[in-house]
C-alpha cells in the first residue's frame, strides 16, 4: 500500500489535510481558499469546518464579509500530530 492510501485508511483525508493546511498557512485563510487549496467543495469544507469549530478546533474571526480561519490550540496540536503521522508514513 502507498503511504497515500495508508494514511487515509486512518484518517479521512479532507478534514485531516484542512487542519494541516491551517496550520501551514504563510497567509490569512478563508473557507474559499482553503477549498482550492485541498480540491473541494465550498459547502463540504464549510460543513466540516462548522463541526471542527463546534469541537472546538478552529475559530471563525469575521472581517466585514469574509470569515478569517484560525486555529485554536487545540486544532494546532491535533494538526502537529496529523503533519507528523503522514511524514512517518
Amino acid at each position: 500500500m502507498k503511504n497515500k492510501e495508508i494514511f487515509n485508511v486512518f484518517f479521512r483525508e479532507k478534514p485531516a489535510m484542512m487542519l494541516v493546511e491551517l496550520k501551514n498557512a504563510k497567509s490569512e485563510v478563508y473557507a474559499s481558499s482553503l477549498a482550492k487549496q485541498i480540491d473541494c467543495t465550498y459547502s463540504h469544507v464549510v460543513k466540516i469546518l462548522q463541526q471542527m469549530e463546534t469541537s472546538g478546533l478552529i475559530n471563525f474571526d469575521k472581517q466585514g464579509r469574509l470569515k478569517l480561519l484560525t486555529l485554536t490550540k487545540k486544532g494546532s496540536e491535533i494538526a502537529d500530530n496529523i503533519d507528523r503521522i503522514k511524514n512517518v508514513l
